[in-house]
């Protein structure tokens, strides 16, 4: 079972509504709930954007990530979960110049079992990824954000900047997720 965790973006709806579409066995938690204990009865991981900075629900993330690395559980850190993937690793992120809103370009910089090609996807947000330390790598970028995508080696372990429930292309970046992440 995929553990959805909301952490309150307003687009977490449309997220939980694919997952439903695709029949897939997962369980929604708002930080506040998540039991940092019971972490073993999930297969893996989904972490969504957010709207406002919580510290607790920050710490809480961050035990998601660490739990997921450390017992080989794939993850996918949307926007916040991304910055929050970033963060606990030891990266950086920082206020952008503008807050970037819209559909924009991906370049795939890696080969990944996300996506082979370049995609088109939605973005909503004032911060970003600015410095990712080793074995975090940067595998998409685009004119707006030098890490995209990122990955935790070659696991299946991800952040993505943008929003994938917002737009066709990230769609599939899910189902591929969720499609890997059965094996």
């Amino acid at each position: 079972m995929i553990l959805s965790v909301d952490n309150g973006s307003r687009y977490t709806d449309r997220l939980l509504d694919y997952l439903c579409t695709l029949n897939v066995n997962f369980e929604t938690q708002q930080p506040p709930k998540v039991d940092t204990d019971k972490l073993h009865v999930y297969s893996s991981f989904i972490l969504s954007g957010r709207r406002s900075n919580n510290n607790h629900t920050n710490r809480i993330n961050s035990q998601i990530i660490h739990f997921a690395i450390t017992h080989n559980r794939p993850l996918l850190g949307i926007c916040y979960g991304a910055e929050m993937l970033a963060l606990t690793m030891g990266g950086t992120i920082r206020r952008m110049q503008q807050p970037v809103y819209g559909d924009i370009q991906v370049q795939v910089t890696q080969n990944n079992p996300l996506c082979m090609h370049d995609i088109s996807v939605f973005e909503s947000h004032s911060y970003e990824i600015s410095t990712i330390p080793p074995p975090l790598t940067s595998v998409g970028s685009s004119a707006t954000c030098h890490n995209e995508i990122i990955r935790y080696g070659d696991t299946m372990v991800f952040g993505v900047q943008f929003h994938p429930e917002m737009s066709p292309d990230g769609l599939s970046l899910i189902e591929q997720f969720l499609v890997v992440e059965q094996f």
